[in-house]
């Protein structure tokens, strides 16, 4: 007689297993996220020794261990190079993740026409063969020793691993692969866990590093449980509109280098191209003496960039004006908002506030608080500021204009750019010596006192 099949509900959020539904997760108290699952009584499972897993364990102290000098390689790609610390690290596994469109696949491809040293498996779970030829052939691409394996099942790939002992293994995606001896369907949160954890022990026991492109929830979010970052060794993010030409590479997580750098790239008909300049590129089309158009620098990774801010502030035609921010914290913009009212007798309450920062980013560092406030004074009072300056600095609750970090870094991108005058705050000026820079630096403590310098 068979044994009855036992489930359980699992939380595609975080993970959290129960043998009883609920509607809402005791964990992280997400609702209608808890999916049932068969749980597996074959006993084989786990159980399974692969011929790539059969290797005794080896101890050695860390004394004995030494390192080669081919432990990284160049991926030909100098802003994917720059987020992964200096180039891909053999044996390493990479987490790619971005919305649908964003350009993930047509990275790895790239990637794969750049390396043509190297042989190149890419498991597809979502496109066959023939289909990536036609992506190739629409890229021009001329790829060599690159074999494309249209399989599912973490065996198969697997074995095929084996046997032709490929130096890069490219998955896409993680959420199409499934572990034969999980009884859950692909995409779950056991499978997603399982099979990650496989591919881990197979990159590091063949020392090959493995790019996994993961997809993402409606919040933006690598979808799976969390535990998914902490096994990997990279997570990057894809972030940019579709309806931008611009995306941004993002470390969120980095083993072998800095969690702060990002790479820029321009979506264009014949793949990503590498923005070395984006300052330059984000400036390109900026208004001259337009009211609520205002200049500040920002430092993504650890290279500063100038953006521009807009603001539209208009008459409000409904009882609750509206709050609308593209690129910038919307809790933020409210209290900039508040400040600006209580200290500089704007009268806010009757005016539809809207703010964007041009070319698509996002911007999340204070730096930018006094370009944001100016940026809205100005369309407020329709008066235009000077083209020619650069707004930096963070607005304290009080109106105080309080120091910022990498203000060396920012003063130089903009004096490189040819801005005559910058404002910053006056803390700042302590250690600063302003004499080696071309353009004008002044010290503002209050919004009040920035108010008097640009009018």
């Amino acid at each position: 007689m068979p044994s009855k099949v036992k489930t359980k509900y699992v939380c595609q959020n975080c993970g959290y297993s129960t043998l009883r539904w609920t509607g809402r997760c005791p964990d992280c108290d997400e609702w209608n996220t808890l999916v049932e699952e068969i749980i597996s009584t074959d006993k084989r499972a786990y159980s399974k020794s692969t011929s790539l897993l059969k290797e005794s364990a080896d101890l050695k102290s860390i004394s004995d261990i030494t390192r080669s000098n081919s432990t990284r390689f160049k991926t030909g790609i100098t802003e994917l190079d720059r987020v992964l610390g200096g180039g891909v690290v053999e044996g390493s596994v990479i987490l790619i993740g971005g919305d649908p469109g964003i350009g993930k696949s047509t990275l790895m491809l790239q990637i794969a026409n750049n390396v043509k040293s190297k042989k190149i498996l890419y498991v597809s779970g979502e496109e066959s063969g023939i289909q990536i030829k036609l992506r190739c052939e629409r890229l021009n691409y001329d790829l060599k020793n690159f074999y494309v394996l249209s399989e599912t099942s973490l065996e198969i790939i697997e074995a095929v691993i084996e046997k032709e002992k490929p130096q890069i293994i490219i998955i896409d995606s993680i959420q199409t692969i499934f572990h034969p001896d999980i009884d859950s369907a692909p995409g779950t949160i056991s499978q997603l866990r399982e099979s990650t954890a496989m591919l881990i022990k197979i990159s590091k026991s063949l020392n090959i590093p493995i790019f996994i492109v993961g997809h993402i929830t409606k919040d933006g979010i690598i979808a799976g449980p969390k535990v998914l970052e902490h096994m990997v060794d990279v997570v990057l993010q894809f972030e940019g509109e579709k309806t931008h030409f611009y995306r941004i590479l993002r470390g969120i997580k980095n083993r072998f280098g800095s969690t702060n750098e990002i790479g820029i790239f321009e979506m264009t008909d014949k793949g990503l191209k590498e923005v070395l300049n984006p300052s330059e590129v984000f400036l390109s089309q900026r208004n001259y003496g337009a009211s609520g158009c205002v200049i500040s620098a920002s430092i993504e990774g650890t290279r500063p960039i100038l953006i521009e801010v807009q603001a539209l502030v208009t008459s409000t035609s409904y009882g609750i004006p509206q709050r609308t921010s593209m690129g910038f914290d919307y809790k933020k913009l409210n209290i900039l908002i508040a400040v600006l009212e209580k200290k500089l007798g704007l009268f806010l309450n009757k005016s539809d506030i809207f703010l964007n920062i041009a070319g698509g980013v996002k911007i999340d560092e204070p730096a930018i608080d006094l370009a944001v406030g100016m940026s809205i004074y100005s369309s407020f009072k329709d008066i235009p500021f000077d083209s020619e300056t650069v707004m930096l600095g963070e607005i304290g609750l009080s109106g105080e204009i309080r120091t910022i970090s990498y203000i060396d870094k920012r003063i130089k991108e903009a004096a490189k750019l040819g801005f005559k005058k910058i404002l910053i705050p006056k803390g700042n000026l302590k250690n600063l010596n302003t004499k080696k820079y071309k353009t004008e630096i002044v010290g503002v403590e209050k919004i009040k006192n920035a108010i008097e310098i640009l009018i």
